[in-house]
């Protein structure tokens, strides 16, 4: 009996921070664990079904696909990654879970004597799954803030999207580096403009939950904007596949 304790402790390390997943209801996982070169082992619907069997709302990678209360909160919302930590003899894992802000807030440590990439690598994951309790919900603290009235207000006639801003129908913005004028097109629309560009930096559209809107950027790229304390945020797409914060502050 004492040696299948060992066994046990050896197979799975997990390490324990403030936070738990079973805070959380929506865990996003990526297409693809970005450290399984060729292909991921079946772990990606492995972990899904254990997730969900624990009731957990698994939820893909691209946010514009996520329920509108995980998207009008993303703070609600953690994310989950298998990253490939095998050695010489052994195939190991690192299950992880990051909260909003990037920050681990589990990590657990599954290893294998199976030598077939295939089974060893699940063996070594199915370990990970005693860390994780089943979900029990609480209320996260909202990333995106209530907007001023005056911000939701269109206080202009609206423009057509091909008029140049003026000074009587555009807000300023800026992220320190990159100056913009907000446009109200309609209820339901507005732009981000520089000022010598006769393309829109970034076009809003207002989704079903207040305040969060689906963002198409200059380059084509879709994501999503919200207020935060008066400001408004684009989640910049990455090259890896993560989202970084745009601030833009009102002037």
């Amino acid at each position: 009996m004492k040696k299948i304790s060992l066994l046990i402790v050896i197979g799975c390390s997990v390490l324990a921070f403030g936070q738990k997943v079973s805070d959380y209801k929506y865990i996003s996982l990526p297409a693809k664990f970005s450290t399984f070169k060729k292909e991921d082992y079946g772990l990606a619907e492995m972990l899904t079904k254990a997730l969900k069997s624990k009731n957990y709302v698994v939820i893909p990678e691209d946010k514009l696909q996520w329920p509108s209360e995980a998207q009008g909160n993303p703070c609600q919302v953690l994310t989950g990654d298998v990253v490939n930590d095998s050695g010489f003899l052994r195939n190991k894992v690192l299950l992880q879970f990051k909260d909003c802000n990037d920050k681990v807030i589990s990590s657990a440590k599954g290893s294998s004597n199976i030598k077939e990439y295939k089974e060893g690598y699940q063996d070594a994951l199915k370990q990970t799954f005693v860390s994780i309790s089943p979900a029990s919900p609480v209320s996260q603290p909202a990333q995106a803030a209530q907007p001023v009235v005056q911000e939701t207000v269109v206080s202009a006639q609206p423009v057509a999207a091909s008029s140049a801003p003026s000074e009587n129908t555009a807000v300023r913005y800026s992220n320190g580096k990159t100056d913009l004028q907000k446009i109200q097109i309609d209820a339901s629309q507005f732009i981000l403009v520089g000022n010598n560009s006769s393309l829109p930096f970034a076009t809003f559209k207002a989704t079903t939950k207040n305040d969060v809107f689906r963002v198409k950027l200059q380059n084509g790229e879709s994501t999503l904007g919200y207020y935060e304390n008066g400001s408004i945020v684009i989640e910049m797409p990455q090259a890896n596949g993560n989202y970084t914060k745009e601030i833009f502050t009102r002037k």
